[in-house]
């Protein structure tokens, strides 16, 4: 099993939802997070004071799926999150060792 996250632009969050479900995929949490990257953030200016963004709002996407789903997911994400500007995110491939459903005491893949 193994865990994607990424971290995406929020006007996206409902694209690469919908890829997901394309894919079969139906598990998903999802946490607003702020964070920079390369860009590190911008100047903006409100009522003619200029101030300084440091971080920028994103949206971090975590999927737990076997196997043979990451890369019909890597992809599905890469494909709607993409932009093509800077700022369009990461997308993290990691080892699940084990999954539990806590109601039902199921574990592994019967768990997602």
């Amino acid at each position: 099993m193994k865990k994607i996250e990424a971290i995406i632009k929020p006007f996206k969050l409902d694209e690469v939802k919908e890829a997901l479900q394309e894919v079969g995929l139906q598990g998903i949490t999802v946490t607003e997070a702020k964070g920079f990257g390369r860009q590190k953030g911008h100047t903006e200016l409100y009522r003619g004071a200029e101030y300084v963004v440091d971080f920028l709002p994103k949206v971090k996407l975590e999927i737990v799926t076997d196997d043979d789903m990451v890369e019909k997911a890597v992809e599905a994400i890469r494909n709607a999150a993409q932009t093509g500007r800077i700022g369009d995110g990461k997308i993290f491939v990691s080892s699940v060792e084990e999954v539990i459903r806590i109601r039902t005491g199921e574990t592994g893949s019967e768990a997602i």
